[in-house]
């Protein structure tokens, strides 16, 4: 038992541009008052789209069915919080392309299955261009190639290799993994004194 292999993320996009949007930017902390992640999605990017009076990428129906997120530098810092990787998947994003990652949201991410890559400043600035001249067409990630293909053509992606080895393997999911690790933990439990000592 694991989690689903991810090789490969295809699909259409939407550019966000700026750099060092943080979480709270992204799901406003006055949101994670919820017991669940249910609807998160609704309040992605709540404040920059009210400000924004409806010029936001998010609020733009050319967007609606886009499942990667293009992005700049640095993006997801600040606070932890696995509700704004959780609000972007909920939305239907399935993979993130930036100038760099916080390093506490690509794990985030990662832990959810979902995919963070990144681009050098000018394949980045290339891949932006061509999202936001046809939003319809689709946008390519390929886990094995190590590629980003878009109608700007297909660039090198960076990505940390620990995360990239989890993704495809499936073995991102950790409850999966630890399920199937389930005899050799309790066979492991059965030779330690103390666990053992503590049971009777």
């Amino acid at each position: 038992m694991s989690g689903e292999p991810v090789e490969r993320v295809e699909g259409p996009a939407c550019v966000v541009r700026g750099h060092d949007i943080d979480t709270d930017r992204i799901l406003p902390a006055r949101f994670l008052r919820r017991v669940s992640f249910e609807g998160l999605e609704e309040h992605a990017f709540a404040d920059d789209r009210v400000h924004a009076k409806g010029n936001h990428p998010f609020d733009d129906d050319r967007f609606l069915s886009a499942e990667i997120l293009v992005v700049g530098h640095n993006f997801g810092s600040g606070s932890s919080r696995e509700h704004a990787p959780q609000a972007l998947m909920r939305r239907g994003f399935r993979a993130f392309v930036g100038g760099s990652f916080a390093e506490i949201f690509a794990g985030n991410c990662v832990a959810l299955g979902l995919v963070c890559v990144t681009l050098s400043d000018a394949d980045l600035a290339r891949v932006m261009e061509a999202v936001e001249l046809d939003p319809e067409h689709r946008v390519v990630i390929d886990l094995h190639a190590r590629s980003v293909t878009s109608r700007a053509g297909s660039v090198d992606l960076e990505i940390h290799e620990g995360h990239r080895q989890q993704l495809v393997s499936g073995t991102w999911h950790a409850t999966a993994v630890l399920l199937q690790a389930g005899n050799a933990i309790e066979a492991t439990a059965a030779r330690l004194p103390y666990v053992t000592d503590f049971a009777e």
